[in-house]
């Protein structure tokens, strides 16, 4: 697992509800049973520093920037599911004029899939749910949009094939095998010990986390009632709720032991 990985899921799984702040030597200790370094650690919070996802202080902590919670709480919504509302029928379309630097267009196209649209055209985006981070991210690109709200868009069998939902289905069963076999040893016999909960625990959510990158959330209205992501989504509640006592256990300990 890579050390800037390993921080945004510990922020945004543990610290960010606990005041979204650690002492540096804290941090270090909570990666270092995924196997993360304390040079990797540090040269990671350097770089997420550099980036404006975090700010250090005089201390050796360091703290969530504004920017860095309002990404964690949109991604949070879209890890646990917790805003589903029915959907309106509205489909909310950016239309892009061109980027013609190739790192800054894969940089963007990146991001805008993380925050849940698909490509119809090179230009022209979509998403049947609206984000006040997509246009934050266009904003701060400097990227010229047309943007607008439909719910005339047609047909919807083109709109929903820029999601490939096919492809994205198969992931989600290869991932069930993977995510059984990660959990099993704790399954049947409790959760172990907290450090090896929260380690079980790091290692589900950084492989669910990845659907973030691929899977738009679309409304349940928009997607087959087979839908393999449900099923995925169940075990991942299942044993991320199950986990989550022994691993909040070992978190604590370590930031009460800061504090003494």
């Amino acid at each position: 697992m890579h050390a800037r990985s390993a921080l945004f899921d510990l922020y945004g799984d543990h610290l960010r509800s606990r005041g979204g702040r650690a002492p540096v030597a804290v941090l270090i200790r909570l990666l270092e049973p995924l196997g993360v370094s304390a040079p990797a650690v540090r040269t990671a919070l350097s770089r997420m520093v550099a980036q404006e996802w975090l700010t250090a202080d005089d201390a050796g902590g360091y703290a969530l920037t504004e920017h860095a919670r309002t990404w964690l709480d949109e991604a949070g919504v879209r890890i646990y599911r917790t805003d589903e509302a029915d959907w309106d029928g509205h489909w909310h379309l950016r239309v892009l004029s061109p980027i013609t630097d190739r790192a800054r267009r894969e940089r963007v196209r990146s991001r805008l899939r993380f925050l849940g649209m698909a490509p119809v055209s090179d230009s022209t985006w979509v998403s049947p749910r609206a984000s006040a981070e997509v246009d934050r991210l266009l904003e701060e690109e400097g990227v010229d949009t047309i943007a607008f709200t439909s719910q005339d868009a047609e047909p919807t069998d083109a709109l929903l094939g820029a999601f490939d939902l096919t492809a994205l289905g198969s992931a989600y069963d290869a991932w069930l095998g993977e995510a059984a076999a990660l959990v099993a040893p704790t399954v049947g016999r409790g959760t172990g010990d907290d450090v090896s909960a929260f380690v079980v625990r790091s290692e589900l959510l950084h492989s669910w986390r990845k659907f973030l990158f691929s899977d738009p959330g679309l409304p349940r209205e928009l997607l087959p009632g087979d839908w393999p992501g449900h099923r995925a989504a169940a075990f991942f509640d299942e044993h991320a709720t199950r986990l989550l006592p022994a691993a909040s256990r070992f978190i604590d300990h370590h930031l009460q032991g800061a504090t003494r």
